[in-house]
Order: structure tokens, then C-alpha cells, then sequence
């Protein structure tokens, strides 16, 4: 059913999880897995729908990636790492066409609240993907 699977991530607790499940989902179809991570150079100002924050340049992207991927590799997946410049929901989209990804695995963050109204990054992808899209419960409580 799915051949891709993308998942997008940031430095967050949350993230973590949505990782996890699209690992789960991967290594349960044979799937291609595909870790993504934005950054925008600069101060954002007013964003209140952007929920990678903490990543900033190419190798802060980079080194989270690297990361992230002990977590497919535990499973024996060697993820694809692709750590993309731009506004994060437009970054997914576009990579996520690029790769022809079947599903887009993100975890809930900014589904809640004042940034479920003014926009999330789960809330856009969901909205715009060409694919499945997954919104992993990565919220406690």
C-alpha cells in the first residue's frame, strides 16, 4: 500500500513519536522512509504557525536528522535524511512531491488552540498534500 513514507520533524519531544510511527509504517509495508526537516535563515516574526523553531541553518537540520535516523535504523531502515530550506508545511509539501511519497507521517503540534485557527504545519500539510497524510497524537495530556 505504501512504497514512500515521509516524515517531517523538528528538534521537538513530539517529533520524536511521529518518527517512530512512520518507522513502524515503513518497516511494515517495506516502504522507502524519508526523514524532513525545514529551517528558515533570519528571525521569524509573528509566526505563530511554525512549529520548527529550533532549526535554523542546513546543519542544524542536518545534525537532528542524523539523529532522528538511529530510530529507523534500530529497525534496520536506512532513511533517506533531507534537510530543506523554507517555510516548513511548504517545505514538506514540496519535498513530499518530489519524492512521491504515498504517506506524509506529522505528529499534531500546533493542532491545538490559537494555532489550530491561524494555521499549524500538521493543520496545512493535511489540507494540501497530494497523498495521505498521517497526524500522529504525539500530545501528552
Amino acid at each position: 500500500m505504501f512504497e514512500v513514507v515521509m516524515v517531517g520533524a523538528d528538534d521537538s519531544v513530539t517529533a520524536k513519536r511521529a518518527v517512530e510511527v512512520a518507522t513502524d509504517i515503513a518497516a511494515m509495508y517495506g516502504a522507502t522512509l524519508h526523514i524532513v526537516t525545514a529551517f528558515e535563515k533570519g528571525e521569524r516574526k509573528g509566526d505563530v504557525g511554525s512549529e520548527f523553531t529550533h532549526v535554523h541553518t542546513e546543519d542544524d537540520g542536518l545534525a537532528l536528522l542524523q539523529t532522528l535516523s538511529f530510530i529507523a535504523k534500530k529497525q534496520n531502515i536506512e532513511p533517506g535524511l533531507h534537510s530543506v530550506r523554507g517555510d516548513a508545511a511548504d517545505a514538506l509539501l514540496a519535498k513530499a512531491k518530489e519524492l512521491n511519497a504515498d504517506l506524509i507521517v506529522v505528529g499534531n503540534r500546533g493542532m491545538r488552540g490559537l494555532r489550530r485557527v491561524l494555521g499549524s504545519v500538521p493543520n496545512s500539510v493535511s489540507h494540501n498534500a497530494h497523498c495521505s497524510v498521517l497526524v500522529v497524537d504525539t500530545i501528552d495530556g
